[in-house]
C-alpha cells in the first residue's frame, strides 16, 4: 500500500457484490445510520427525560452508472425483487475506497442487500450529457472496516 499522507479522495472506489468486483460505477452513496431515543420519564423522576435506545435504521446505498450495451446486470438483479425472489436477490455488497495506486482502503460492507428501485435515464436530444442509470438498493445492516 501506499505510504498515506492524507486522506483517501472520493473519486477511486471499487463495489464488490458477493465477493467480485463490479466496475463503471460514476457514484456511489454511502447511507447514513442511525439510532431512533424513546423519551422516557418516570413519575418520581427529575423534570428530564431520559433517551432509551430503540431500533437500528440504515438509509439506502445508491449507485449510479453510464449506460452501456452490457450493462443489464443490475436490472436482472431489480427483477428478481420484482418476481418475488427474494430468496435469491439478498446479495452481500462491499464499496471500497482505493488510494491513487488503486489498492484498496477503507471499506463500508453491507449485509442482505437488494434492490429497491431502478432509474433508467432521462434522455434528452438536444443535450450531450451522459445517460445515467441508478440504483437504490436497501440492506439490513452496515459495517466500516479498514
Amino acid at each position: 500500500m501506499t505510504d498515506r499522507y492524507g486522506p483517501f479522495r472520493s473519486m477511486q472506489f471499487l463495489l464488490e457484490i458477493d465477493g467480485i468486483v463490479q466496475a463503471g460505477f460514476s457514484q456511489a452513496t454511502i447511507p447514513e445510520n442511525s439510532t431512533e431515543p424513546i423519551e422516557y420519564r418516570e413519575g418520581n423522576d427529575p423534570p428530564t427525560q431520559r433517551k432509551l435506545w430503540n431500533l437500528n435504521s440504515y438509509g439506502n446505498l445508491t449507485l449510479q452508472w453510464g449506460t452501456t450495451p452490457d450493462s443489464t446486470e443490475l436490472f436482472e438483479w431489480r427483477r428478481l425483487v420484482e418476481q418475488g425472489k427474494m430468496k435469491d436477490a439478498r446479495r452481500s455488497i462491499a464499496v471500497v475506497v482505493t488510494d491513487e495506486e488503486g489498492d484498496p482502503g477503507p471499506r463500508w460492507e453491507f449485509k442482505d442487500a437488494w434492490p429497491q428501485q431502478y432509474d433508467a435515464p432521462d434522455l434528452d436530444a438536444s443535450g450531450s450529457e451522459v445517460a445515467i442509470e441508478s440504483m437504490e438498493i436497501a440492506h439490513e445492516g452496515m459495517e466500516r472496516t479498514a
